[in-house]
């Protein structure tokens, strides 16, 4: 599955027209969509990098594609050609303003793409990148960045150290202090009381905007694994004993815990009534299954994916209609994550 999904999206690489196509239909919903379909493409090349050595050249000629134009879209129309239209709609707090979302996910791409192979202009920019996060870090008096006006994410403060950690491991730099200050605030200041969750976003004063929200916490989990794995694993089980139901066979993920029930957004993408399963959630589950080994819910999760995904296969290319570029860039990462996580736990033990 994982070859057929990357070879779908390895040819909107190569294809020009064919990935204009696609990323007008996202972009019409969700900037986001764009830039995160870029980072998922790429952590799961460098993943599979690492599994296929004799396919590396290439998959790394395309990680360079996708990074260099990343960047130079940066560049030339700032941060808020990334950003859904509501980050102009209100004065950021903390200044100069930059957004945690765009600034994390692009050192994880620059240092996904290190750790498999060096490249020295790759080594500044990394360089650069964490420097101004954990320069912001140490500057917020509560350790909390914004991605969007006055709105913060749990999901891009986790990714954010992730990289830094990254960065630590290939630069011999040591940001652990940050790291183990950032996790016991989180577990004092951003966890849901009810369910023992951390909540999805929050103002800068703390107030959160949105409680436990699946289509966050399932990459939230696999992204702690990197900066406390006790924590890591905790945060895995309660959102499985929370969100997760496997019914004649066929799993599925909530969006929210029943404490806690709100309105439909485009994050959670539409709610089936009655079994109240999210397409945000059920995908993104996929990623903390994997990332936690848990077999049973990997293959009750497929199994509704392959009947409800309406897959399509095409000369050994694969995609989901029931999804999009993003969402199969997503169920790529799920289905090749783990040489990177293991080749930093292994490096962060010596």
């Amino acid at each position: 599955m994982a070859k057929k999904l990357a070879a779908r999206h390895l040819q909107l690489w190569t294809d020009s027209n064919l990935r204009a196509q696609e990323l007008e239909k996202m972009r019409a919903s969700n900037a986001e969509w764009d830039f995160m379909g870029r980072t998922f493409l790429v952590w799961s090349l460098a993943n599979m990098s690492l599994r296929e050595p004799g396919e590396r050249a290439s998959y790394l000629a395309t990680i360079d594609t996708i990074i260099e134009e990343t960047l130079r879209i940066e560049k030339e129309k700032g941060m808020y050609f990334f950003l859904m239209d509501y980050a102009r709609g209100a004065p950021w707090k903390i200044q100069p303003e930059r957004s945690l979302f765009l600034d994390g996910e692009i050192a994880m791409m620059i240092a996904c793409r290190r750790l498999v192979s060096e490249k020295a202009e790759y080594k500044t920019l990394l360089k650069e990148r964490v420097d101004a996060i954990a320069s912001r870090f140490e500057q917020s008096p509560n350790l909390i960045l914004e991605s969007y006006p006055d709105e913060c994410w749990t999901f891009d403060h986790v990714l954010a150290l992730d990289a830094i950690r990254i960065g630590d491991v290939l630069d011999q730099t040591d940001h652990s202090g940050l790291i183990r200050e950032w996790v016991a605030m989180a577990k004092k200041r951003l966890v849901h009381p009810e369910t023992g969750l951390l909540i999805s976003n929050f103002t800068t004063a703390f107030t959160p905007l949105n409680g436990p929200e699946g289509s966050s916490l399932w990459m939230i989990a696999h992204g702690l694994q990197l900066l406390d794995a006790e924590f890591a694993r905790e945060q895995y089980t309660r959102a499985r004993k929370e969100l997760s139901r496997i019914t004649v066979g066929f799993g599925y993920a909530r969006e929210w815990p029943s404490s806690w029930e709100t309105a439909p957004d485009i994050d959670s993408g539409p709610i089936i009534p009655f079994f109240k399963i999210s397409a945000g959630s059920s995908g993104m589950a996929f990623i903390g299954a994997t990332a936690f080994k848990d077999e049973e819910f990997i293959s009750s999760l497929a199994a509704t994916l392959n009947f409800a995904g309406f897959p399509a296969s095409k000369r050994g290319r694969l995609k989901y209609c029931a999804s999009n570029q993003v969402g199969d860039a997503a169920l790529l990462y799920a289905a090749t994550l783990g040489p990177i996580w293991e080749r930093v736990s292994k490096a962060q033990k010596l």
